[in-house]
């Protein structure tokens, strides 16, 4: 399917939402609905050093602009793709003498777009970025301070020779930008990068329990289906992580996106029951759920504190003092349990205590399975984390088990071409010829894998940080 084919899809008024998109046809699961392009993006302020500004990969070594020194590159193909969108940006920095943050940047390359094509629908777009939703009226009142002093910033980096714009059209890009930003991940979907407006994807109704996900894959955005939808079905995407009780996820959609979620999950408050899960036999006392649901939230806070200082010896010890609390009054669905299960298990395989780390996982793979959809990418990501932990631990198959697991979710989240699902693949051919050496001679199996382990530096996960998995649509904290 082409980059920009939208007859997939049709805009209509959906019930109590506004504008949507549903199917002109039927979708099956790993069904790419349709791709996009940026009509604009930029890297983040952060990683400007680190990630190429055309395809926005990571990259060790990249070329810098000689002219404003600013923007980077993996090489020539990828400076000369950019030209176009960087030739205004980069007299402009000059001119200015320093970079704005990445808000304003972002801003003036839609206004560098709209001045040179018009603000009309470019070719494969439904929406123009005119007709996007701002919120503008919405903002409170610290909200309403960030956009007049992102304002001033603007009109200052502006160059006076550019097509200049009303005050009300600059705040209406900003508030796209702060509604509309979908946040760009690196080339293997583990570290969001940087943040870019796609019109399409923008007219994508929220759901808890949504029917497709959104994946950025080599330059693009894909609206992929999660499992059957029919002709005339509205197409939705959940905005944020659904692990929250019903209440905090519409709290979050208020004050991040204004409007009151209506799906199912939430009037029904499905799953909740889960979230909130105690122990049946003996049930606690309404006293003591209360005691232990204060404790978690005081351990997680000193977690927090602990992590970001680097203390990872500090954040085990809390973590397992706090779950053995847990143990006698909390079911293992309850998402205090799951948030301790998740930081104990990733922090302890950093360390390098896989045998301790993989128990952690394992019980918390066993609660997301009750909780997530069996097709969401950020179950996915969780079992392969998980199937690796406990690869490490040398259960190979509980392992290959969970790896296998990843792999059959990612085909559909992340499709067959996503370097990570490429890298699970391999991972999987690897796991289950290790299985069949396993059940042949257990004892030689151990031998060859210590051997190899010794041979070759052991695969180390990733430093853990307090930054959570990349969301879907970028909010400026």
């Amino acid at each position: 399917m082409t980059v920009g084919s939208m007859e997939n899809v049709e805009v209509f008024t959906s019930e109590g939402k506004g504008r949507g998109l549903k199917a002109t046809k039927e979708f099956w699961a790993a069904d790419v609905v349709f791709a996009e392009r940026a009509y604009s993006a930029v890297v983040f302020d952060s990683l400007i050093n680190v990630v190429c500004h055309t395809c926005f990969k990571r990259q060790e070594k990249l070329h810098r602009c000689g002219q404003c020194k600013f923007a980077h590159y993996c090489d020539r193909t990828c400076q000369k793709d950019a030209w176009l969108n960087h030739k205004h940006e980069c007299s402009a920095i000059k001119r200015y003498g320093k970079v704005p943050n990445e808000n304003i940047r972002l801003a003036a390359r839609i206004m560098w777009r709209v001045e040179r094509e018009g603000t009309g629908l470019t070719e494969g777009c439904l929406v123009s970025v005119d007709d996007l939703q701002n919120h503008v009226e919405h903002f409170g009142e610290e909200e309403q301070k960030e956009l007049r002093a992102d304002v001033d910033t603007f009109l200052q980096y502006w160059p006076p020779q550019s097509q200049q714009f009303s005050m009300q059209y600059i705040s209406h890009i900003f508030g796209v930008i702060n509604c509309n930003g979908f946040t760009l991940s690196d080339q293997r979907g583990l570290q969001a990068v940087g943040v870019g407006i796609f019109p399409n994807l923008g007219l994508v109704n929220h759901d808890c329990w949504p029917n497709c996900t959104v994946i950025f894959n080599n330059g693009k955005i894909e609206l992929r289906a999660l499992g059957k939808i029919s002709e005339g079905e509205e197409l939705t995407v959940s905005y944020i992580d659904f692990l929250h009780l019903s209440e905090e996820r519409r709290q979050q959609l208020r004050k991040q996106y204004y409007f009151d979620c209506s799906c199912e999950h939430c009037q029904k408050g499905l799953k909740d029951d889960l979230f909130q899960a105690v122990k049946e036999d003996p049930k606690p006392s309404p006293e003591v759920v209360k005691e232990t649901v204060q404790f978690s939230k005081d351990t997680l806070e000193k977690i927090d504190k602990a992590r970001s200082e680097g203390l990872y010896h500090e954040v085990v010890k809390l973590c397992r003092e706090c779950l053995e609390k847990q143990e006698s009054v909390f079911a293992d669905t309850n998402l205090y349990v799951l948030r301790l299960l998740s930081i104990v298990s990733e922090v302890l395989s950093y360390l390098q205590a896989f045998e301790e780390a993989s128990h952690y996982a394992r019980r918390m793979v066993d609660g997301y399975m009750k909780l997530y959809h069996h097709n969401n990418a950020q179950l996915g990501m969780a079992v392969m984390r998980a199937g690796l932990t406990n690869w490490h631990a040398g259960n190979i198959e509980v392992g290959h088990g969970m790896i296998c697991k990843a792999y059959a979710i990612l085909l559909v989240t992340h499709g067959p071409s996503h370097p990570i699902t490429k890298d699970l693949e391999a991972m999987r051919v690897q796991t289950e010829m290790e299985l069949r050496m396993f059940r042949q001679n257990e004892f030689m199996y151990h031998k060859m894998r210590e051997a190899a382990l010794n041979n070759q530096p052991m695969q180390v996960m990733a430093e853990p940080s307090n930054e959570p998995a990349p969301a879907l649509f970028h909010k400026k904290q």
